[in-house]
């Protein structure tokens, strides 16, 4: 086990879970390095909780080996393990004051008197609660009442803490406060952070990197940038947001790149990745297309009709169609959208040559 107060190194190693004949996770190998903050994203029943839950030593994997900074702690139980946990209802203690529900962890530990008064004082200003140590949790908004859950998974200095969708339950602008909240606090700690969400936009904001589950199997791990801009696969691609996919024919190797057919117009992408193959799908997100009356000479660019079109303020959300029938979103700022569009609703769809990447055509 990892000493408190330093950021743990964690590695699994064909990790499985049946419940019964239900597989929730399949052969996962995962690193997870020193002092970094991953999140585990992932649809309802993907898997990411039960793998957390392993983590915490909650649950026991039915397969593989989990280790600690080389150790194996696979069948070490959770009070024996060097992390913390922030539980997506809280799990505050109602009895107790906020002070008293910080400093629990620490009298079971045994740790001094003086020495608990002092980190209690220490986790209350770090969260802001400063002239709130005596309240209840009955008494406390639910964003305060996240700060006590932080305050006291931290406040034993864990190796690790983990934390299953801590803001479910906060409204959306507290959950953007909170977030920068988190991070400030990663940050201030150095601890490693392994945080579950569904939401793909949390996920973005906060994490050094992102795994992606489905199905019980995970499906790429990278830093946010990555898994956004260099989907591995479709469900990826499309879980991450809005993609827009059109068909590419007699794809080849160009330069640092490849050319292909789009609906009969040549398209050269650079740095696509994919591999080789003679069909693919070529996916861009919709912000990195834009509408043109032509493209320029470093553009892609493909024919379409606009069929509608939303007023965003500022910005124009546009549904067009390809003359090969292909549906595209895009947003574009309202004034371009209002120069662009013709009577007829036709304009050149327009992106740049190095946006852009292959998916499989199938699968």
């Amino acid at each position: 086990m990892q000493h408190a107060g330093r950021a743990a190194e964690i590695r699994a190693v064909g990790i499985g879970k049946s419940f019964g004949s239900f597989q929730a996770l399949k052969d996962l190998s995962l690193d997870i390095g020193r002092g970094e903050f991953l999140t585990l994203l992932g649809p309802s029943g993907s898997g990411k909780t039960t793998f957390l839950m392993i983590l915490a030593g909650f649950e026991a994997p039915s397969e593989g080996r989990l280790f600690s900074d080389g150790v194996d702690i696979t069948d070490q139980p959770a009070e024996r393990r060097s992390s913390g946990m922030v539980f997506q209802g809280y799990a505050l203690f109602p009895h107790m004051s906020v002070e008293a529900n910080i400093a629990f962890p620490l009298k079971v530990r045994r740790k001094p008197e003086q020495e608990i008064r002092r980190r209690v004082a220490e986790m209350v200003e770090r969260v802001g609660l400063k002239g709130h140590e005596h309240k209840l949790p009955s008494k406390l908004s639910g964003g305060q009442q996240q700060r006590v859950a932080l305050a006291r998974a931290l406040a034993f200095e864990p190796g690790v803490l983990l934390l299953d969708e801590p803001f479910s339950a906060l409204d959306k602008s507290l959950r953007g406060q909170m977030q920068a909240e988190m991070k400030r606090l990663h940050e201030e700690t150095g601890t490693t952070f392994v945080f579950v969400t569904h939401d793909q936009s949390e996920a973005l904001a906060l994490s050094s990197r992102v795994a992606i589950f489905n199905h019980g199997e995970l499906l790429q791990v990278g830093t946010p940038q990555e898994v956004y801009e260099r989907p591995g696969n479709r469900f990826v691609a499309e879980f991450l947001g809005e993609i827009n996919m059109l068909p590419l024919r007699d794809v080849r190797p160009a330069g640092d790149g490849v050319r292909g057919l789009c609906e009969d117009r040549e398209i050269a992408l650079r740095n696509a990745g994919g591999g080789a193959r003679t069909d693919a799908l070529l996916a861009i997100r919709p912000e990195h297309m834009s509408i043109a009356r032509e493209p320029g000479p470093q553009e892609n660019g493909i024919a379409a009709t606009a069929t509608s079109s939303t007023y965003l303020g500022s910005a124009t959300r546009l549904e067009l169609t390809t003359r090969g029938g292909a549906k595209v979103t895009v947003s574009v700022p309202t004034e371009t959208a209002r120069q662009a569009l013709g009577e007829d609703g036709g304009v050149w769809l327009t992106w740049p040559q190095d946006r852009g990447f292959l998916l499989p055509a199938s699968g």
